[in-house]
């Protein structure tokens, strides 16, 4: 973001050093023709020193214009009269500075039309391209403030599209949790105080994670431990769930809350497919940077018309689909294989993915 602290550094440093420079290449071209003077010098030193002090003038009055209200043309014929001012001024001023400043006895002011003239485009000449300079440097840094109030827009945008999609939890988890939590109370205190525990890890990561897009793969898996931990508490004896993870793959970044829908997915409608135990088996390895994790579940594939009852069926794999395409644009796979006796669900991230 350019500040206006930043912008005005940036004037003085080019205001004071192209000026400079510009002295120095007048001298040097009088001293290769062998033409440099004491006269020269003054002469040289009193225009820039003039056109130095009328640029800063002009600063003011560029300053007042809004470049949004005028068309290229119009800009272009105000800046256009404002030099052919400015380079009057700058005679008066340096004609004036070589008899206050250098003390010079004055030979009179050559004020012939022609010498006049010729004076006048010199001058005229370098203060229209002072002008192109500011304004274009001006227009660039108009179109730098305006990019990056874009940019911060569109990340402000994402974050709460992702942000949307993330937290777009089944709400059916919450409740049930609550209620076996409910019934356990009265029945096995030490089951319902390990079930809230369990629960509050859980619910701690989704409220922490929302403060990152990203998150060390470990820290989904360990998440997703203890939403399957619940889950074993409710269902006892009829789920199996196994993690494979190597240790490479625990600290890949993946966006925070991925694998959710997957996990809610395998159980809601493994459960109602699957013979019992249920059995769902993660796993997780990294190949050449390229990041695979794999969900499976016994049981078959549920098609949405089979579920008319909840017509929001694969709402969890669209969130999936939805985050991947934010976050990993032309970095990523996602598939679904469905075999007579389980579903795989693979999802691939890396830099040399191909859709």
């Amino acid at each position: 973001m350019i500040d206006l602290r930043s912008r005005h550094s940036l004037f003085w440093i080019l205001q004071t050093s192209g000026w400079a420079l510009y002295l120095g290449f007048i001298l040097l071209t009088y001293w290769a023709r062998g033409n440099l003077t004491a006269d020269v010098f003054r002469e040289s030193a009193s225009a820039i020193t003039a056109s130095f002090l009328v640029t800063l003038f002009l600063r003011l009055l560029y300053r007042k214009i809004k470049i949004q209200d005028h068309s290229v043309l119009t800009l272009s014929a105000r800046v256009f009269v404002l030099t052919l001012l400015g380079g009057n001024v700058i005679i008066w001023i340096s004609t004036l500075l070589e008899h206050l400043t250098f003390k010079m006895q004055s030979h009179g002011v050559d004020l012939t039309f022609k010498n006049y003239l010729a004076v006048f485009v010199s001058w005229t000449i370098p203060l229209i391209g002072w002008s192109a300079l500011y304004f274009g440097i001006k227009f660039w840094q108009e179109w730098m403030i305006q990019k990056d109030k874009a940019d911060k827009a569109d990340a402000l945008a994402q974050t709460a599209q992702l942000q949307l999609l993330r937290y777009r939890m089944n709400p059916h988890f919450l409740f049930n949790t609550l209620n076996s939590i409910r019934a356990l109370i009265s029945e096995d205190k030490t089951s319902a105080k390990s079930m809230i525990t369990e629960l509050s890890e859980y619910l701690r990561y989704s409220l922490v994670s929302k403060n990152y897009e990203d998150a060390p793969l470990k820290d989904e898996m360990e998440s997703l431990h203890h939403y399957f931990v619940i889950q074993k508490m409710r269902y006892e004896n009829k789920l199996d769930v196994s993690f494979d993870v190597d240790s490479e793959a625990e600290e890949y970044p993946i966006a925070s809350f991925l694998l959710h829908p997957l996990a809610e997915n395998a159980i809601k409608y493994g459960m109602s497919t699957s013979p019992l135990p249920l059995k769902i088996r993660i796993k997780a390895a990294v190949h050449q940077g390229i990041l695979q994790v794999d969900v499976i579940n016994s049981g078959t594939w549920v098609e949405p018309s089979d579920h008319i009852e909840e017509p929001i069926i694969g709402m969890g794999l669209d969130n999936v689909r939805r985050r991947l395409a934010e976050a990993y644009p032309g970095k990523h796979h996602f598939e679904i294989s469905k075999k007579e006796d389980s579903v795989h669900v693979r999802l691939i991230i890396g830099k040399d993915i191909r859709r």
